[in-house]
């Protein structure tokens, strides 16, 4: 699909250089990319190539595929793996915070500004945090990954992930929280909590010793089917922020038609989603061995 949209990949390879070659030089060009060939040719020779780890070229940045990506994953890496577990556990707080004051003023007021707030394309929330943080206060950095020398600086890091982590949190988080309420309010009305309060428990003891064993399954799951959202946000945050990490690769690539670096990336993409949702699968197994026997499996209790 992508070489469906406008524009020429030898213009990423030589840049401006590409309006003053001749017609000839162009053919040599392609033929020395293996551009020239038919799409499907080209595609099984990149497939076969993988298959030994070999991923081509960079046309951007006349590197190894492998080696650009390993100079910047563990900025997504770092960006991505705090912002969801942050996104979760706040989620898990909140959920639980709005469940035990259900359809009180503090839940009504969460709620609101939860829907306000999700509701806000996190593009637009990056650019009003650069406007106050980075430009009115100039407090907090507005792009890049650590400034210039200072790249095995902690502190330094901390401060460029800030703005960039509350825009994923402040995206994703009420979403997530909205649901874990929900399915907390749904548990409360179940026989068994019935019971619990006969039994003399109170509100905080019931959910947290009943309801969150039993929607813990279901939270799981939400975890894992929520990999390609989270990783998606972080894509564009980056970008926004011009943050060094797989997402600015990404983008990089669909605009300067870079084939090689754009297909290992999108394979990357679904490998995580794949596995992501098999852990899940595992974990919720071992929470709850009921499934094994809805799969037709023998339960053993």
């Amino acid at each position: 699909m992508s070489r469906l949209s406008p524009g020429d990949p030898l213009e990423s390879y030589y840049g401006n250089a590409i309006e003053r070659m001749s017609i000839e030089h162009k053919e040599k060009a392609m033929n020395r990319l293996g551009l020239n060939e038919p799409i499907y040719v080209q595609y099984g020779k990149w497939l076969k190539n993988s298959i030994s780890g070999d991923f081509g070229i960079s046309y951007k940045y006349k590197r190894d595929v492998k080696d650009v990506i390993l100079d910047v994953y563990k900025n997504t890496a770092i960006l991505g793996g705090l912002a969801y577990i942050l996104t979760f556990i706040l989620a898990l707080f909140l959920g639980i915070y709005c469940s035990l004051h259900e359809d009180e003023l503090i839940d009504r007021i969460i709620t609101l500004i939860g829907n306000v707030t999700s509701c806000i394309p996190s593009f637009w929330i990056s650019l009003m945090l650069i406007l106050i943080f980075g430009v009115n206060l100039a407090i907090l950095p507005t792009s890049g990954a650590y400034s210039i020398g200072m790249k095995d600086n902690f502190f330094d890091r901390v401060v460029h992930l800030i703005l960039p982590l509350v825009v994923l949190i402040l995206g994703h988080l009420w979403y997530y929280a909205y649901m874990v309420r929900n399915k907390i309010l749904e548990e409360m009305r179940e026989d068994y909590v019935l019971l619990a309060k006969v039994k003399g428990l109170n509100k905080i003891e019931i959910i947290y010793k009943h309801c969150l064993r039993n929607i813990a399954p279901s939270f799981i799951t939400i975890m894992a089917i929520s990999v390609p959202h989270i990783l998606a946000g972080t894509y564009v945050v980056e970008k926004v922020f011009s943050y060094p990490g797989i997402g600015t690769l990404i983008f990089e690539s669909a605009k300067y038609h870079d084939y090689n670096m754009l297909m290992i990336l999108t394979i990357i993409t679904g490998i995580l989603v794949l596995i992501s949702n098999m852990i899940a699968q595992v974990i919720n197994i071992k929470l709850d061995p009921r499934m094994k026997y809805e799969r037709g499996e023998i339960f053993e209790p």
